[in-house]
């Protein structure tokens, strides 16, 4: 292994442990879909969760949290409140934001809000399936997205034809690494290949099992532990273990599924088992992980 990735998952590892001494309050201000799976993602790698979407709550409740995740999914206007509330308050006592873009590309309500939310506060990481991604990136004017087809997510999901494969992989990695530089937020685009760039460095997780797109929520578990990792470390190092773990853990999930004969039911609660038995020995044996461009 080269001596990065000995890095890489050493600080990884170290992360795991340190989320489980510190138990850091996240609060996700999610959405009904997902919630219940947020909240029990988070506790599976020992965070502590307080879900609400309450504007009125919301300020007092990040003041003493560890992060902030705001997911897109299912708003209204109250919860639109919710967002800007928390956004506020978390960057005036430097508590960092991961944002799930759920479904922008699609609408031009959640279009206009996530430029507003880049432009008015400082964001952590972004954390979306590459259509989100590149649809920011095409909303922000960017260079390297004038390259690029722009395909219409399906629904909360990222179109078939943008999927990340190895023939797309340094394309789609110079996006999301303009679109990091732009930001100024570490971004993660998830899919069958996950990349992750802070704008300087950027890398590519292999790891991980397409059953997780067969269950409600995987996507948002994502952005919620990420956020609770950054929470106990920095985004950069934050959104690698979350997307690391979460990847490993659906593989394993599928492993027994496979060997099971069950199917998604069981597969989701496996998801959650593996999240938690986390340890040493199987990131260890499981991780793919590359940088990207300089490999």
């Amino acid at each position: 292994m080269n001596n990065y990735k000995n890095k890489l998952i050493s600080e990884v590892i170290s992360t795991v442990k340190k989320i489980k001494t510190e138990n850091p309050l996240t609060i996700c201000l999610t959405n009904a879909v997902t919630i219940n799976d947020c909240a029990n993602a988070i506790l599976a790698i020992n965070g502590s969760p307080a879900m609400t979407d309450y504007d009125k709550d919301i300020g007092d409740l990040v003041k003493i949290a560890k992060s902030l995740v705001i997911n897109l999914g299912m708003l209204n206007d109250d919860k639109i409140k919710g967002i800007y509330e928390g956004c506020t308050v978390a960057n005036q006592f430097n508590i960092p934001i991961v944002i799930d873009p759920v479904a922008v590309g699609v609408t031009t309500n959640r279009n206009e809000l996530i430029l507003d939310l880049i432009a008015k506060f400082d964001i952590s990481a972004i954390r979306g399936n590459i259509s989100e991604i590149k649809s920011i990136a095409k909303l922000l004017n960017l260079k390297e997205i004038e390259k690029l087809e722009i395909n219409t997510a399906k629904g909360v999901d990222a179109s078939e034809n943008d999927l990340v494969n190895k023939n797309n992989l340094k394309q789609y990695t110079k996006i999301v690494e303009e679109l990091s530089k732009y930001t100024n937020s570490v971004i993660i685009a998830s899919g069958p290949i996950d990349i992750i760039s802070n704008g300087k460095t950027s890398y590519a997780i292999e790891n991980g099992d397409e059953m997780a797109t067969k269950i409600t929520g995987s996507g948002c578990m994502l952005t919620s532990i990420v956020g609770s990792y950054i929470g106990v470390s920095n985004p950069l190092t934050g959104a690698i273990t979350g997307s690391l773990i979460m990847a490993i853990a659906e593989e394993q999930a599928k492993e027994y599924v496979d060997k099971d004969k069950s199917g998604t039911g069981t597969f989701r609660v496996k998801l959650i088992d593996y999240l938690s038995l986390m340890d040493d020995k199987t990131i260890k044996t499981y991780s793919r992980i590359n940088n990207v461009l300089n490999d």
